[in-house]
């Protein structure tokens, strides 16, 4: 058994073959799979998907890229929903920081209070964090030590392979492990994946971005965690049966589901 820990179901990509993209990911042993909440202007279809599918979960969030759209209101009416399993997916991105010196200072400002405001949401409602960080592991790492957001924990999404976050396998975060694993210019995550604790690991797509090889270049779905798993299970030596069996409890006890 699997656990796509993070698909954007509610993508326009899977509107018209939802029920064969799910269909096909169980087939192949992905028995469960949970929306990250990133645009709130896609939570209404996340949430209709999770209350039409059982094994289907979902996260209420806003994406660094998206502040504008933050608005607490709607977690506090998602957030108590049963099939609501997180926070996120939130965090800071510099990646696209453009203009002046104050006008990105401006910016990192305004990423940092939103995603402060969600950590706060997360600790009230006891729940963890999807976390998003690209080229701002400083800042991330500063910002979730500083605001206790080891109290509920959460996910580095899509681990960017930073040994400076490692530390935060000891309070309560788990590393995201998707198709850039597969990448042969993803030889910095090969080198740092044996230090992440088996205990800590999560899989997942980021559906449908980032497709695994053989498939990259077409649209990822949850299928192919199944090729993720045997990534890992080449580098660290270990049976994939193994890596399935850890990462998929992992993911029960960090999401509280069953």
């Amino acid at each position: 058994m699997i656990i796509d820990t993070h698909i954007h179901l509610d993508d326009e990509r899977y509107k018209e073959d939802l029920d064969e993209v799910i269909r096909r990911a169980k087939e192949g042993g992905v028995e469960r799979f949970i929306i990250p909440g990133a645009d709130p202007q896609t939570l209404e279809r996340a949430v209709e998907i999770a209350q039409n599918y059982e094994e289907v979960y979902f996260a209420v969030g806003v994406h660094p890229y998206d502040l504008e759209k933050f608005d607490e209101a709607l977690f506090h009416r998602f957030l108590p929903h049963p099939k609501c399993v997180a926070v996120g997916e939130c965090g800071m991105d510099y990646f696209r920081l453009e203009g002046t010196p104050e006008e990105k200072l401006s910016v990192k400002k305004a990423q940092r209070e939103v995603f402060e405001a969600q950590i706060a949401l997360a600790k009230e409602y006891s729940k963890p964090l999807i976390v998003h960080i690209r080229d701002a592991s400083a800042d991330a790492k500063e910002i979730l030590l500083q605001n206790d957001a080891c109290k509920v924990g959460g996910v580095l999404h899509c681990f960017n392979a930073d040994e400076q976050l490692l530390p935060l396998a000891k309070c309560g975060f788990y590393f995201g492990i998707g198709g850039v694993v597969t990448f042969k210019n993803a030889r910095k995550l090969v080198q740092v994946l044996p230090k992440i604790p088996l205990q800590k690991m999560l899989i997942e797509t980021d559906g449908p971005y980032l497709t695994p090889e053989p498939f990259r270049g077409k649209r990822n779905e949850p299928l192919y965690t199944i090729y993720v798993v045997q990534k890992v299970s080449e580098i660290l030596e270990i049976p994939k049966e193994e890596i399935e069996k850890i990462t998929t409890e992992n993911a029960l006890r960090l999401f509280n589901i069953s």
